[in-house]
């Protein structure tokens, strides 16, 4: 005859053993003695084998009642955090938070404000990928990350496209530069310039999808470059030009080495979205996470 172990049952076991009796077991446990004492009954009777020397007083394990304690031991603390986590879950203090980045420089803006929700959240656990290097907004509706940070929102089913913030794509060259003299810079103005970027395709390059493609303006080399701060040091010592969004260069307006100008005399303008399934916008961490980040662009827009 097969057992059929409830949790219960270990219940029952870890109960009887530390209160010493089933009586203050069954206060323990809530139930009533005769009902406790039925599941003892019955446990016994699948187990073939008795659990409990009912001779002493008070009432200990048998060696085979001990072997039933150690499992519960073991057993039990895991279902009571499996617990503790799905409580967890089901009122949104803890949970997965995997982030896709469609910009590459949203880095800098955006680890502060994972520090912060950090310390707020402790239990969520956090990734970031560079959603760059794959489909992230497909990936949101597979549910392969949570979160994607995106200039381009779409009509996308189950997706909410939330507005953290506007920003301005910014032309920064050398304050010896020839165009520092321009008061705004056109799509023609990139035809004789080395234009520095981040190594990303053209698509998803404010510089090339707001203003060169359009304009079928083809600059006369493109340099690659990973680093911010290695983008500025090569536009600075006047090895080619640049187009950062207007909060990466805010320090930048303010030295002598730069010049920093408006793409098209009206200058542009772009939003940055939090893309998530509809459903994780009702989870507490998710919506507080969307509110420091834009609080902290903003903060940084104001600097």
């Amino acid at each position: 005859m097969r057992m059929h172990i409830e949790f219960r049952h270990l219940r029952t076991v870890k109960a009887i053993h530390e209160a010493g009796g089933v009586a203050r077991a069954a206060a323990q446990l809530n139930i009533t003695q005769s009902a406790l004492s039925h599941q003892i009954k019955g446990l016994e009777q699948q187990a073939g084998i008795e659990l409990f020397v009912r001779r002493s007083k008070p009432m200990r394990l048998s060696a085979a009642g001990f072997r039933l304690l150690r499992l519960a031991e073991k057993v039990l603390p895991e279902i009571d955090l499996l617990q503790s986590e799905f409580d967890g879950l089901r009122d949104g203090v803890s949970g997965r938070l995997h982030i896709a980045i469609e910009c590459h420089a949203c880095f800098e803006w955006l680890f502060p404000v994972l520090e912060r929700f950090r310390k707020s959240w402790p239990d969520v656990d956090v990734d970031i990928r560079l959603g760059l290097a794959f489909d992230a907004l497909p990936a949101l509706q597979k549910e392969d990350v949570d979160l994607v940070i995106s200039s381009d929102p779409e009509q996308m089913p189950g997706i909410e496209f939330t507005p953290l913030f506007d920003y301005a794509p910014v032309f920064v060259a050398s304050s010896n530069h020839n165009l520092a003299k321009k008061k705004y810079i056109d799509a023609k103005d990139f035809k004789n310039e080395t234009l520095i970027t981040y190594p990303v395709e053209r698509s998803r390059l404010d510089i090339f999808s707001q203003l060169l493609l359009p304009a079928k303006v083809e600059p006369f080399a493109i340099r690659q470059v990973e680093l911010t701060a290695v983008i500025l040091l090569l536009v600075a010592s006047n090895r080619g030009v640049t187009v950062l969004p207007d909060w990466v260069v805010r320090e930048v307006k303010f030295s002598s080495d730069y010049v920093t100008r408006p793409l098209t005399k009206n200058g542009l303008k772009r939003g940055l979205f939090a893309a998530t399934r509809y459903e994780d916008l009702k989870k507490p961490y998710m919506t507080d996470l969307i509110r420091m980040a834009g609080e902290e662009a903003r903060e940084l827009q104001n600097e």
